[in-house]
C-alpha cells in the first residue's frame, strides 16, 4: 500500500522519539544510591575501625566516681562511690593516713562510749552542722557539746559506728564516713605544710 504524503509526515517525526523510548526501556536500571567504598581498614565484617574513634569502654571496668553531691555539704542519703584501697588513696589525694585512721577510731570510740569531752575535741570549729533540715556552724567545743543529741543524733552515730576505716572514701575534701554523715580533714600547722592536723570538719544526717 502506498502512502500519502499527510500520512508519510506523522511516521517521520514519531520515528526519533520511538526509537529512543526503546533504548531507555533496554538500558539496566541504575541504582538509587551508589553503596559508599570500603575503607581499607575495614575488618572482614565491612564495619571500619577507626583508630580515632576510642572504643567504649566496660561499664563493670570503668573507675567508680563520686557522685557530684559527694562533698561535705552533700545531703546524706547520697550514696558514696565505691572504695577500694582506702589507705593507698588516702596517702595520694591527703597525705598521711595513720593520721585519719587515728581520728576515725577515736571518734568511734568516743561516740560508744558517750563520752562527748573526747568527741567535742575531735572536731574542727567552726564545725558545719546539717541536723533536722537545720544547716548552721558550732562555735566551740562548749556549745557542741550543750547541743551534742542535736548534733550527733542516731543516724550519724549510727553511720559512724558501722563504717571501717578499709573502706572509707577519700577525695580532695577529705575522708567521707558513711554516706557523707561525717567529713574529716586536715590543716597545714606550718606554712610548708609539713605538720598536718586532722579533725572532723562536718557532720550532717
Amino acid at each position: 500500500m502506498r502512502l500519502s504524503r499527510s500520512m508519510k509526515l506523522p511516521l517521520l517525526l514519531a520515528g526519533p522519539f520511538w526509537l529512543v523510548a526503546c533504548a531507555q526501556a533496554d538500558a539496566p536500571a541504575a541504582p538509587a544510591e551508589a553503596p559508599a567504598p570500603m575503607s581499607a581498614a575495614a575488618g572482614a565484617d565491612g564495619l571500619q575501625d577507626d583508630p580515632a574513634v576510642a572504643p567504649t569502654p566496660n561499664a563493670s571496668s570503668a573507675p567508680s566516681v563520686p557522685p557530684a553531691e559527694s562533698g561535705p555539704n552533700a545531703p546524706a542519703d547520697a550514696a558514696p562511690p565505691a572504695a577500694g584501697d582506702a589507705r593507698g588513696r588516702i596517702e595520694r589525694v591527703l597525705g598521711d593516713a595513720d593520721q585519719y585512721e587515728t581520728v576515725f577510731k577515736a571518734l568511734q570510740q568516743g561516740i560508744a562510749g558517750d563520752d562527748r569531752a573526747a568527741v567535742a575535741a575531735l572536731m574542727r570549729y567552726p564545725l558545719r552542722v546539717d541536723t533536722g533540715g537545720n544547716k548552721r556552724e558550732v562555735p566551740d567545743a562548749a556549745s557542741f557539746q550543750r547541743d551534742y543529741e542535736r548534733i550527733v543524733t542516731a543516724p550519724v552515730a549510727r553511720a559512724i559506728s558501722a563504717q571501717s576505716f578499709e573502706t572509707v572514701f577519700a577525695n580532695q575534701q577529705g575522708v567521707m564516713i558513711g554516706n557523707g554523715q561525717a567529713w574529716l580533714n586536715g590543716t597545714c600547722l606550718d606554712t610548708a605544710c609539713s605538720r598536718t592536723e586532722v579533725k572532723v570538719v562536718a557532720l550532717q544526717e
